[in-house]
C-alpha cells in the first residue's frame, strides 16, 4: 500500500510504502549495517537489532518508518517523526508544522546520477504533500558533507551544530517554498 508517489523526469517512478519491521528487517539489515551506511550508526546491528528498532519506531507515536521503492523496487528507506518529541528535543525550538527526517539510499554495486537528489526531492514531496508540514528539519552528523550537499540542493538552511549524545549535528531547515524554489516548481501563497 503506498502513501505516496512521485514521478522523477529523468529517473521514473519512486513511491513509499509504511515500513514492516520483522518482514523488511533481512533487507534494511543489508543496507543499514554497510559501510556506505556508517552515519546510521548500526554497523554492527544483527537482523534481530534492525527489527526490534524498526518495531520500536513502529510503536512510537511520533516516530514512523517507510520502505522507498524506484520502479517498484525497494532502494531506499525514509523515517518521519516529530522534533518536538524526539531526536531534537531541548535542542531546537520547535514550531507547529516542522517535521524531523532521516533518509538513507539502499547501497549499490551501480550507481545512478542523481538517484540520491532523486530520492531526497521524493521524501520531501511526501513531506510537503501534509498541508500540516511548514519546514522540514535534518540534523545530520556534521562530518556526512555529501548529505549536507543534498540538502543545500533541495533548500534546506543550516541552522548550525548541534550536540547530540552521539554525534555532533548539523542542524538545517527547509520551508515549502524554499523547497519548491529550489526544486524549480511554482510556489503558491
Amino acid at each position: 500500500m503506498s502513501v505516496h508517489r512521485r514521478h522523477d523526469p529523468r529517473l521514473g517512478e519512486f513511491s513509499l510504502r509504511p515500513l514492516d519491521p520483522d518482514a523488511d528487517a533481512a533487507l534494511l539489515h543489508g543496507w543499514v549495517t554497510h559501510p556506505k551506511a556508517a552515519f546510521w550508526m548500526m554497523a554492527d546491528a544483527g537482523i534481530d537489532d534492525v527489527a526490534r528498532t524498526y518495531r520500536e519506531i513502529a510503536a512510537h507515536p511520533h516516530h514512523d518508518a517507510y520502505l522507498g521503492c524506484w520502479r517498484g523496487r525497494p532502494a531506499f528507506l525514509a523515517e518521519r517523526y516529530d522534533p518536538a518529541e524526539v531526536e531534537l528535543v531541548g535542542l531546537h525550538d520547535a514550531v507547529p508544522g516542522d517535521v524531523g527526517m532521516h533518509f538513507l539510499c539502499a547501497p549499490t554495486g551501480t550507481p545512478v546520477h542523481g538517484f540520491s537528489l532523486a530520492v531526497l526531492t521524493t521524501v520531501l514531496d511526501w513531506l510537503f504533500a501534509d498541508p500540516a508540514t511548514r519546514r522540514v528539519v535534518v540534523e545530520p552528523d556534521v562530518r556526512n558533507t555529501a548529505v549536507h550537499a543534498l540538502n543545500a540542493a533541495v533548500g534546506f538552511t543550516v541552522v548550525g551544530p548541534i550536540s547530540k549524545p552521539e554525534k555532533t549535528a548539523l542542524l538545517s531547515v527547509c520551508t515549502r517554498a524554499r523547497f519548491l524554489t529550489a526544486t524549480r516548481r511554482e510556489v503558491t501563497p
